[in-house]
């Protein structure tokens, strides 16, 4: 790897460093992961996506939902995961605040 290489990789580090001291990683990226979906998405799903389990997933939805950022959507014996328009909102800002950081 060259130097510029090395020297954007770094700037990429130090980005991650700092949205990560406003934003706990996990529960930012749901929402984001969830506003950028483009089918159906379930606890499940989104826990493999974030690279995090399944119950912290679920506990942390839970209190999105308390939040009114997120609702379940019931499909049988599925839980369809569905951000509030507040929610939806909130994803936009952190994929801004992201972009400028």
């Amino acid at each position: 790897m060259n130097q510029r290489g090395a020297t954007k990789l770094k700037d990429r580090d130090k980005r991650k460093v700092i949205f990560d001291v406003f934003f706990r990683e996990k529960p930012a990226m749901m929402l984001v992961e969830l506003k950028n979906a483009s089918s159906d998405v379930y606890a499940s799903v989104l826990a493999k996506q974030i690279d995090c389990t399944y119950s912290h997933v679920v506990k942390i939805l839970q209190e999105m939902q308390k939040a009114d950022l997120i609702h379940f959507k019931k499909e049988g014996r599925l839980k369809l995961l569905e951000l509030t328009k507040k929610g939806k909102d909130i994803a936009c800002n952190i994929e801004n605040i992201r972009t400028l950081l």
